[in-house]
């Protein structure tokens, strides 16, 4: 098992992308600490349902978007579960609209969810890791944050932050063996895009080489990668997994 008796901190892991990293990380033996804005059936539903793996499972409530509240989750976290080695940085919004159009709180709540968020848990995590002289943090972009996207210019700008924070955070993190990397999924087939209309669909699939959209799983092999000794000497890396699409 390649994760066998670590601790991840995986955030927005009740739904989407953020589960199939959770059921991913538990396959391999990894313990989990996961969040939500309630202690909600879903959340509870996952959490029996990593646990079924005979990992160690906890979801907690917590809003990532402020400091206070992630720091009493990572240590709440640690209380628990002893330490942490992994920090997968998945919680993500949308909020979209053009530009001439958007609102400032749609601004606001997509950059506190999609940016913020990943500040407020890298910072939490900081000491912990910094103190075991280890750690591996995977943030989760977007190719819109690397080619922008139509109506989306908040999550375009929340993305592409993400991006540069993780380039500063690895020249600040990596004498203490901390590596910090970034996957950024294209289409991928989750709750999220689940609403978008068929037609927009098939021209999205029109642009991707591949011909199809990925699939969750797909982004929890790489978050495997990075957070495993498979990527040991890797830091500062933007894997685009995305198919081939244009503008990515």
């Amino acid at each position: 098992m390649l994760l066998k008796d670590k601790v991840a901190i995986i955030t927005g892991a009740t739904r989407g992308i953020g589960r199939a990293i959770a059921l991913r990380f538990a396959q391999e033996g990894c313990n989990i600490a996961f969040c939500g804005r309630s202690r909600s059936e879903q959340m509870i539903a996952v959490e029996q349902e990593l646990q079924a793996f005979g990992i160690q499972a906890k979801g907690y409530a917590a809003d990532v978007s402020h400091l206070e509240s992630s720091q009493q989750f990572v240590n709440d976290a640690v209380a628990d579960f002893g330490h942490i080695d992994i920090l997968i940085n998945n919680a993500g919004i949308t909020d979209d609209a053009a530009i001439k159009r958007m609102t400032e709180a749609q601004w606001d709540n997509v950059l506190n969810n999609d940016l913020k968020s990943v500040f407020c848990m890298t910072k939490a995590v900081q000491p912990y890791m910094w103190k075991q002289g280890f750690g591996s943090i995977v943030n989760i972009s977007s190719v819109v944050g690397i080619g922008g996207n139509v109506n989306q210019a908040n999550y375009a700008a929340a993305k592409a932050g993400i991006i540069g924070f993780t380039k500063t955070a690895v020249k600040e993190m990596g004498a203490r063996n901390i590596r910090i990397n970034v996957v950024a999924p294209g289409f991928i087939a989750t709750e999220m895009t689940g609403d978008v209309p068929e037609q927009l669909k098939t021209y999205w699939q029109t642009r991707i080489p591949l011909r199809r959209p990925g699939r969750p799983e797909e982004v929890a092999n790489a978050c495997l990668y990075y957070a495993s000794e498979l990527g040991s000497y890797n830091t500062g890396d933007v894997m685009h997994l995305c198919g081939g699409m244009e503008d990515a």
